[in-house]
């Protein structure tokens, strides 16, 4: 058991270093003022109005097929339970005043669902990516639109209209890409457009990860360490994120027998449920407002405790399902 464990452990501490040299390198480039705060705002519009709609509505159109699995109403579905069991669990936690840590919710139920998960599969997973890539793409089909419509809201809320609930904020271009592409295939209509224009949007689309990791890396490393949240708020979210979340689908998972009826998915939820917040809530607060001291802060404090509690996660799945 211990050395399963360990192997695991190891092994995914090394994928994610991977990707942590992206935002340390990003991180360094802002602290030695290289790159400047307007320059990171222009970045995170770009990604926000144009990369992450490429790449949400490409990856639909190529990759979604409702024909190929019976249950792919399921993994949308999943994507939206399980941000809801997150923000469930920290309005229980952030009681007797939930709603005055909405910024904090979204941090603590908001997942990295794509960019942070995707690369995760490839290097874990390189015989089986092609599937595991699937996974997150109807995974992700339920996930985005709640990410950038209650996420946005509860990410910027007191930055946007005072603080009051407005139907036109769940519209932003990740969101209407999303709901219009998955229309678009459910119905049929994917092929209407040429190929030459499928394979433009999706080149366009490949610079989404790596730009949204780079702004994440970026931002983190403009915020001042001076200026940390209190440990009261760090302790709750980490419970929320890295305990009461990834405790639950454990739990779930093991007594529906998962591991033994579909491993890859069972180890694709674990992850999911483990990983750092999402990269957009980052990228919402730099294009529409917010605290993104105290947001930035927090998930540069989140993203370190990724290092070893998405491990540790893994690793103990891995080690009690056989």
């Amino acid at each position: 058991m211990e050395s399963l464990f360990t192997a695991g452990f190891f092994s995914m501490l090394q994928a994610l270093l991977r990707i942590f040299a992206i935002i340390v390198f990003a991180g360094f480039l802002v602290k030695r003022q290289i790159i400047n705060k307007t320059q990171i705002d222009a970045l995170s519009k770009l990604t926000v109005i144009v990369l992450l709609p490429a790449l949400v509505f490409s990856h639909t159109l190529q990759y979604f097929d409702p024909h190929q699995l019976s249950y792919w109403w399921l993994l949308p579905l999943l994507g939206i339970a399980l941000s809801l069991l997150g923000l469930l669990l920290a309005f229980v936690v952030f009681m007797p005043q939930p709603l005055a840590y909405k910024d904090l919710m979204a941090v603590a139920s908001m997942q990295n669902a794509g960019y942070l998960v995707l690369p995760i599969g490839k290097i874990l997973y390189p015989q089986h990516f092609t599937e595991f890539s699937l996974l997150t793409f109807l995974f992700i089909l339920g996930y985005n639109p709640l990410l950038w419509s209650l996420g946005k809201y509860l990410i910027t809320a007191g930055f946007i209209n005072d603080d009051k609930f407005n139907f036109k904020q769940f519209i932003t271009p990740p969101a209407v890409a999303n709901i219009v592409s998955l229309l678009l295939v459910l119905l049929g209509w994917q092929h209407i457009f040429p190929n030459i224009v499928v394979d433009s949007v999706d080149f366009l689309g490949q610079a989404a990860i790596p730009v949204a990791t780079f702004v994440l890396g970026a931002t983190l490393g403009s915020i001042s360490f001076k200026s940390l949240p209190s440990f009261k708020d760090i302790f709750r979210v980490m419970t929320i994120k890295y305990l009461l979340i990834p405790a639950v689908v454990f739990w779930l998972l093991w007594i529906l027998n998962l591991a033994n009826d579909y491993p890859l998915l069972s180890d694709f939820l674990i992850i999911q449920a483990a990983a750092a917040p999402a990269t957009a809530l980052i990228l919402q607060v730099r294009a529409y407002g917010g605290n993104s001291q105290k947001t930035g802060s927090m998930m540069l404090i989140a993203y370190v405790m990724c290092l070893v509690a998405l491990p540790f996660w893994i690793a103990l799945w891995h080690s009690l399902k056989v």
